[in-house]
């Protein structure tokens, strides 16, 4: 977890394992405590270990990290909107900045102070999704003002954002993400959140509602609470720190601490009556330039997966077909002949439709697309650039011929080369089309090293319900007639039977297995597999699968096609409330 020191040191007489990184904390405390110093001092720590991390400031009060103490340069983290931003902040950006995060592990401060409050809901809900689905090594996020994003009573349009930042705090370590929620107000601070938190910082506390809320933690963890009575005698600076369960080996007990000063600018700090705040003289500098180069990529894929950029392209594909229908008419008429379109209007208007309505779709599932969305968006590229070679006055021979290249295009050459094999009407003397199939499906399984595979899953790839008469008839004659054999509930081609299949023509790659497995899937088990294949080998939680995949996690429409494709030998449960996908659909022989 970094190349820095092993132990980040926070107060005096208090060293903490570099791990905390991947903790959750609470830093509670009334203004002007030095709860927010205590958040930057455990910044500093971390960057000294080389460990990235994000602040989320709704105050803009964390871009003094750029200045030393002294008002000299200090550390190289990139501050974006606010007044000292490096480079501005917009709110349809929160889905961008976890991508710059997660692939560029840079460190930095968001300030969102400028944002309105539906602003900073879109901002921070599209940061914290994208975030946790994307990110997979260690890296800390802070919350300033912590009750500003996680509400115990959220308004009209903050229900989503404070459902994924729970979600940080609640599963995020298992995807590397730990964080700490800084607030004078815990009280306000949504409670899924305050006693989830695995350390405890308390820096001068009164208020009485305040108090009550440290109390639930307390009791939460099982501990005394006599030190409720000392909250109010804290110096600026001090706090109780507890940690009943970190580190595992030498867990933290309650100790009153001194947490040391800050290395950098405090840039937090009350302005007092009369006294004009001196700004630091230089601030540290990042290089943009070098910064924009590497986000090239990443601007370019959010511009791709952004369903705004999708519907602009389907007015401009409009635009253009009117237009070519125009020149057919036009040309028409100045040389008195007709043209015939190899489609009709209708149809092409069919197509069209059909693009908007997987667009819609890909919305609705929100603009970070999974693997299913991004290739249902690839689909409707396919059409896309079909209907543009008709619009440019080069349509294809005959419908047939267009509908193929749809295809092609939208299931890649090499899916469309395997599952012809799987439904070649190409049969042996002597076999029936559904014979052939069979045995095709269990060669197939052998080009990916399975040479004994589940009947279950020969039926699947074959076309056929296991256990139906479509599938047990003409695999009991394939036995009868020595081609195959049965292993328990297995089922292996004898030397004759691999004679007359039609194996793959060449070695597969695990893009022609993903292909023909999600195109042979009904739509729920799609969605399903396709967030599995993408978090491959990572076993994730059920709860964020039915997420991902567009489901409620206790509904049978989730369920059912879960259990489905467990049956299907394609994904397995390794713990209990836990899914991954089978090491099979990696061509990993044997798993």
């Amino acid at each position: 977890m970094g190349g820095g020191p092993a132990l980040l040191t926070l107060a005096e007489g208090l060293k903490l394992p570099v791990e905390v990184a991947t903790q959750t904390v609470l830093v509670v405390g009334k203004r002007g405590s030095g709860k927010t110093s205590t958040g930057v001092r455990l910044a500093e720590q971390l960057h000294a270990a080389g460990i990235p991390f994000v602040v989320l400031d709704p105050v803009d009060c964390w871009w003094g990290l750029k200045a030393s103490r002294t008002g000299e340069r200090g550390l190289p983290v990139y501050v974006f909107g606010g007044r000292h931003g490096d480079l501005p902040l917009e709110p349809t950006a929160g889905a961008l900045m976890a991508d710059v995060a997660v692939d560029h592990r840079i460190s930095m401060v968001l300030s969102i102070r400028h944002f309105t409050d539906g602003e900073r809901a879109r901002f921070v809900t599209d940061f914290a999704e994208r975030l946790f689905r994307r990110n997979t090594e260690p890296l800390h996020l802070f919350l300033e003002e912590a009750h500003e994003v996680a509400p115990q009573r959220p308004y009209k349009g903050e229900e989503r954002m404070l459902h994924y930042v729970h979600r940080i705090w609640k599963l995020g370590r298992n995807s590397g993400l730990g964080g700490s929620a800084i607030t004078q107000r815990p009280a306000s601070l949504n409670k899924n959140v305050t006693t989830q938190a695995e350390i405890l910082v308390i820096h001068r506390t009164i208020g009485p509602q305040d108090v009550a809320a440290i109390r639930g933690w307390i009791q939460y963890h099982g501990e005394r609470e006599d030190i409720l009575a000392e909250l109010a005698t804290l110096k600026t600076g001090e706090a109780f720190i507890w940690a009943p369960d970190f580190p595992e080996d030498r867990p933290i007990g309650l100790k009153r601490v001194r947490i040391l000063p800050r290395e950098t600018f405090d840039s937090s700090a009350t302005p007092r009556s009369g006294e004009r705040r001196q700004e630091p003289k230089e601030l540290a500098p990042v290089d943009l330039e070098k910064l924009r180069a590497r986000m090239a990529a990443t601007l370019e894929r959010a511009k791709q997966e952004d369903p705004r950029e999708l519907r602009r392209r389907i007015a401009q594909l409009e635009a253009e077909r009117k237009e070519w229908q125009r020149n057919a008419i036009v040309s028409s008429a100045k040389e008195t002949r007709v043209e015939v379109p190899i489609l009709k209007d209708q149809q092409i208007d069919r197509l069209v439709k059909h693009y908007a309505r997987m667009v819609e779709e890909a919305e609705r599932h929100g603009k970070a697309m999974s693997l299913f969305w991004r290739h249902q968006a690839e689909e409707a590229t396919a059409v896309l650039n079909a209907l543009r070679a008709l619009s440019a006055g080069q349509p294809s021979a005959s419908v047939g011929a267009l509908t193929q290249r749809i295809r092609a295009d939208q299931a890649g050459a090499r899916t469309g080369r395997v599952t012809a094999i799987m439904v070649s009407r190409k049969t042996e003397p002597g076999l029936t089309g559904p014979e052939q199939r069979i045995l095709n499906a269990i060669a197939w399984s052998e080009g990916i090293g399975i040479e004994t595979p589940a009947q279950v899953a020969v039926a699947f790839l074959a076309g056929y319900t296991y256990g139906g008469g479509a599938f047990n008839n003409p695999k009991g004659a394939l036995r009868t007639k020595g081609l195959v054999e049965y292993v328990g509930e297995r089922i292996r081609l004898t030397a004759a039977g691999r004679a007359v299949a039609t194996p793959p023509p060449d070695r597969l790659s695990v893009a022609d297995l993903h292909g023909l497995v999600l195109s042979r899937l009904p739509t729920p088990e799609r969605r399903i597999l396709a967030v599995l294949l993408e978090c491959y080998p990572s076993v994730i939680d059920k709860e964020i699968l039915a997420e991902k995949a567009g489901y409620t996690p206790a509904a049978g429409a989730f369920n059912n096609p879960l259990g489905r494709l467990r049956s299907l030998g394609l994904i397995d449960y390794p713990q209990p409330g836990r899914a991954v996908a089978k090491g099979l659909l990696f061509l990993e022989a044997g798993a």
